[in-house]
């Protein structure tokens, strides 16, 4: 839990043993370990919330996304990607809540994740707000074509992204 985050309101947070039996018993959609961190999503609660009519927006990584595309075929995957590894770094700079050699890891860990853009079903390229706003506004609208993997012009531009 950083400094800024409350229990309830940013997240569920619980020990390590904890998310280790709710893992264990099959209670996590998704989960994975990442930048030494434990994270996952609540089966129950997505059940309940998807049984009530209502959408389910997931802030994962890739690997939880992979879980969850295994266990619900029928979701929508959407990969956002800086406009460039450059400005990416920019950003986690300018946030100051990391130390340098926290940054270089997570730098070098999000070109390995960058790589998987392909396994998603969109892609949206966070270079300005507003647009990729829009963007994402118009996957979940059913409209989102132009941020589809099978885009020859995105996939150009994630291209000349991520090498």
């Amino acid at each position: 839990k950083r400094r800024n985050e409350a229990h309830g309101v940013d997240y569920l947070f619980v020990d390590k043993d904890e998310f280790q039996r709710l893992d264990a018993n099959g209670e996590l959609l998704e989960s994975a370990q990442v930048f030494d961190n434990y994270y996952g999503t609540s089966r129950s609660q997505v059940e309940t919330y998807l049984a009530e009519g209502r959408s389910v927006i997931l802030e994962i990584d890739w690997q939880g996304a992979r879980q969850v595309r295994a266990a619900m075929p029928e979701s929508i995957s959407i990969f956002i990607l800086p406009p460039s590894v450059a400005e990416l770094e920019r950003r986690l700079r300018d946030r100051r809540t990391d130390a340098p050699d926290v940054i270089e890891r997570r730098l070098r860990d999000a070109l390995s994740d960058m790589s998987h853009w392909d396994e998603f079903d969109y892609v949206i390229i966070n270079d300005d707000l507003n647009r990729a706003v829009e963007d994402l506004e118009a996957v979940l609208a059913g409209s989102g074509e132009t941020s589809s993997t099978q885009n020859a012009a995105l996939r150009q531009a994630v291209a000349r992204i991520i090498g």
